[in-house]
């Protein structure tokens, strides 16, 4: 197991690599200039100004020599200085907003987890009935209805006509997560459900539970012994890249609920192509990903021992 991992984890670098590589030469492809403001109506820079501000961040090298620079400079953590708030450190920013995007995601994925799931066994359990039916109205929802619309009607409804929330916006209090936390939760509650309800069925009609139904076993045994333990793996398995997404900051919710979480300084560094921050925040992204992906194939060996790793 501890080889395993180890082996894993040493691929994550090469995979960063070729994250860095691609991203870097999209960035670099896409029209417009990062010395140019983006406000409609904003003043063009002067040409001695663009060739200073250039200077400044190594803009007037060779791309291949940009490049090398700042995969020199990742492994040491250094992620440069941002082109939009000059005077802040891209890792600096990162350190201040991701345990915000971090702590919302792991809220909304636990609200999915604890919802999704049992909404899916007991939709396979209760097949084309009420229960069932609710289930797919439920996993379609939360599949079709984007996540800052839901947003919009979860403060219409809680605050707005039934004030039961004070006030929106901000991460002050615990008060402040209930709506974002629901608002992101939606769509993976949905899909786990989904995914759930349609392993479980799949199991269900196994010879081995028959078997199980044969030897005399109550269904609550059966369910929980047979069907549930091998019906988790393909929810398991779309939980790490699921958990990655939203974790790493979700930019619609936090623009609307005013989170200071990575998404909304993603959004903005994507309209004024704040090359450093893009690229750091990919480069998180990936490491994320990997890492969840990782743990995903380790719980694989915890919920079936037949699964082995090697």
């Amino acid at each position: 197991m501890a080889h395993y991992i180890a082996r894993r984890l040493l691929m994550i670098i090469p995979t960063l690599i070729a994250i860095s590589l691609i991203t870097f030469v999209i960035m670099h492809a896409t029209p417009g200039s990062p010395l140019q403001p983006m406000a409609a109506n904003a003043n063009p820079l002067p040409p001695s100004a663009q060739q200073a501000l250039a200077r400044k961040y190594g803009l007037d090298k060779p791309y291949w020599e940009q490049y090398l620079h700042y995969l020199r400079n990742i492994f040491t953590l250094d992620f440069g200085m941002s082109y939009q708030y000059q005077t802040r450190e891209v890792k600096e920013i990162i350190w201040r907003t991701f345990p915000v995007s971090l702590h919302l995601g792991a809220m909304a994925m636990a609200l999915a987890i604890l919802v999704g799931i049992p909404f899916g066994v007991l939709a396979a359990i209760n097949q084309n009935g009420p229960i069932d039916y609710a289930a797919r109205v439920l996993a379609t929802l939360g599949v079709s209805v984007p996540n800052f619309i839901l947003a919009l009607f979860l403060i219409v409804g809680f605050v707005l006509l039934l004030p039961v929330i004070p006030r929106t916006g901000g991460w002050e209090s615990p008060i402040d997560w209930v709506l974002p936390t629901i608002a992101l939760s939606l769509g993976p509650i949905g899909i786990i459900a989904r995914y759930t309800r349609a392993s479980m069925v799949e199991v269900m009609g196994q010879d081995f539970i028959r078997t199980a139904y044969a030897k005399g076993l109550a269904e609550r045994q059966v369910i929980l012994r047979h069907v549930l333990k091998n019906g988790l793996i393909p929810p398991l398995t779309i939980l790490g890249p699921m958990f990655a997404a939203i974790g790493t900051g979700s930019p619609f919710v936090e623009k609307i609920f005013r989170v200071p979480g990575m998404g909304r300084f993603f959004v903005d560094s994507l309209i004024s192509r704040d090359y450093p921050m893009i690229m750091a925040v990919i480069l998180l992204y990936g490491a994320f990903l990997a890492l969840m992906n990782l743990l995903v194939d380790v719980l694989y060996g915890v919920v079936d021992p037949r699964i082995r790793l090697g």
